[in-house]
């Protein structure tokens, strides 16, 4: 299995783009935010704005504030049947009319399914003539997990109508969005009929445009779960850690068959580089990181809802052309890695090779590539709900091909564990003479202690190693202070009876005089 899917991925290069599903897929312009609670609790959820409607000359400008309202029946359909007025075009033949709640929507965010197959243009002329002052449309695809994107006119005249009728925001969110949104007020009380009839939904939601926010991308729903998050990092952010790493990074040796476990860099299974011409260096910053990445941290943190307890200091790679990582696992024996958040920190141009490679997910769906792109960052889980290992999560970073094509990636691995004070303090604190770069003795330490008691011993004796160092450092410093101090005593003592000495002399001398 595991040989196969190498052979797939190794592959990649050969094949056309027809054989990939190729992300990103969303930009931001098309993205949408829904929002609702107060200051201390704020929820949201994300969306994918229609092509058609206010959204496509206002852009970052739409904004409604409304109560959102169930439609009535639920996809715009229920039991009417279309017309078989041959005189009417299909586009007026597929128009049930006004929603039966129209008095309810009247001022507010409607929300339907699609489940009955209508096209985004006529839910909107439903919601538009039945006064909503917005349309949220649910996806109802079952294997759809968070995939949504912008509904747009399938013909000339929706497109006619859309121009010169609709003035409202139309928004897609996901299934699971609908669910939580439609049960964001519910108990454990609540009676499911009422909900169904739209008593779990928040009194107000505010729908916006979503700009510089983040927001997500479903690449693969399951097995292994791999999705996008574009505006993760600001361009002033991506430039900011470039600049931390220039200079310290060194040349990925793993054929040796020695795990660097500190660093999350794996030996090579076949004795042949992995790591093809990858300079790499990890930024030991932890506990006491500056203002970028304590910032930058708090929001992957807020974003994916991952403890930042359970963060790896950022894993600076740098790619030129002829560098690539081949097909691998993100395993780390020492402290397993449940998600890999891999972030790219400049544009590389289509065509130049660098994608992030998926080769063989298990959703019976195309492999996926995900092309690089600044600021936007890629998470896949490396285990199942379970933190069992997900063989599926094979991934690869293609050759670069572009002459003078370089490649920045900051990876970030979210452990199994949290990690240990020894790793978020004492190690940075080691580190901070030398701009974030860990000397590479204590990686060695690391994997010798492991070599010789095993992985949980091995990793205990180097915590508490690393964590008596600073008490050692404090005992040398004091033991300096008190034999500098006792010096100084001492020279003060023969000082003075140095100069004891020499009034003994001269008044012997005086009493010869004397004489």
């Amino acid at each position: 299995m595991l040989a196969t899917t190498l052979v797939l991925a190794s592959l990649a290069l050969g094949k056309s783009e027809q054989e990939y599903r190729i992300f990103p897929q969303r930009t931001s312009e098309e993205a949408a935010v829904i929002e609702w609670g107060h200051s201390a609790i704020i929820s949201a959820l994300d969306g994918a704005v229609a092509t058609f409607g206010p959204q496509t000359s206002q852009g970052a400008n739409f904004e409604v504030e409304t109560a959102p309202v169930l439609a009535r029946p639920i996809d715009g359909v229920g039991r009417w049947k279309k017309s078989n007025d041959e005189t009417l075009s299909d586009f007026d033949r597929d128009y049930p009319g006004k929603l039966k709640n129209s008095d309810a929507v009247s001022g507010n965010m409607v929300i339907m399914t699609d489940a009955a197959g209508l096209s985004g243009v006529t839910m909107a002329r439903i919601a538009k003539e039945s006064g909503a002052a917005a349309l949220m449309v649910v996806n109802t695809d079952q294997n759809a997990g968070d995939f949504i994107y912008s509904l747009e006119p399938e013909t000339e005249e929706e497109k006619k109508y859309a121009e010169e009728n609709i003035d409202i925001p139309i928004v897609m969110v996901s299934l699971q969005a609908g669910n939580v949104i439609t049960t964001a007020m519910a108990t454990d009380d609540s009676d499911p009929n009422e909900i169904n009839k739209g008593a779990g939904l928040p009194d107000r939601v505010r729908l916006y445009a979503g700009g510089d926010r983040p927001f997500f991308e479903d690449a693969v729903s399951k097995t292994p779960v791999v999705y996008l998050i574009h505006n993760m990092l600001t361009s002033e952010e991506c430039d900011a850690l470039i600049g931390m790493a220039e200079g310290k990074y060194d040349r990925v040796d793993d054929t040796a068959g020695i795990n660097n476990f500190l660093d999350n860099t794996m030996a090579s299974t076949n004795g042949k580089p992995s790591a093809v011409n990858v300079d790499r260096v990890t930024m030991w910053k932890g506990g006491i990181a500056g203002k970028v990445i304590k910032d930058v941290d708090e929001r992957i943190s807020q974003v994916t809802g991952f403890p930042p307890e359970h963060f790896s200091d950022f894993q600076m790679n740098k790619y030129v052309k002829g560098s690539g990582h081949l097909p691998h696992y993100d395993l780390n024996e020492a402290n397993g890695v449940m998600a890999t958040i891999t972030l790219f920190l400049n544009d590389v141009e289509d065509g130049d090779g660098g994608e992030l490679f998926y080769p063989k997910p298990l959703d019976g769906g195309k492999p996926v590539m995900v092309r690089p792109r600044k600021g936007l960052a890629v998470v896949h889980h490396n285990t199942d709900e379970n933190y069992v290992f997900d063989e599926s999560t094979v991934n690869e970073e293609l050759i670069v091909t572009g002459s003078s094509t370089v490649k920045y990636v900051a990876k970030k691995y979210v452990h199994l564990n949290p990690q240990h004070n020894a790793m978020r303090i004492v190690l940075p604190l080691i580190a901070l003479p030398f701009g974030g770069k860990l000397p590479g003795i204590f990686s060695t330490l690391y994997i010798a202690l492991i070599d010789k008691f095993g992985v949980q011993t091995g990793v205990t004796y180097f915590q508490k190693i690393v964590t008596m160092l600073p008490v050692l450092l404090l005992i040398g410093i004091a033991s300096l202070v008190s034999d500098a101090v006792q010096k100084k005593l001492n020279e003060g003592k023969d000082g003075k009876k140095k100069e004891s000495n020499e009034k003994t002399t001269k008044k012997t001398k005086k009493s010869k005089k004397s004489d």
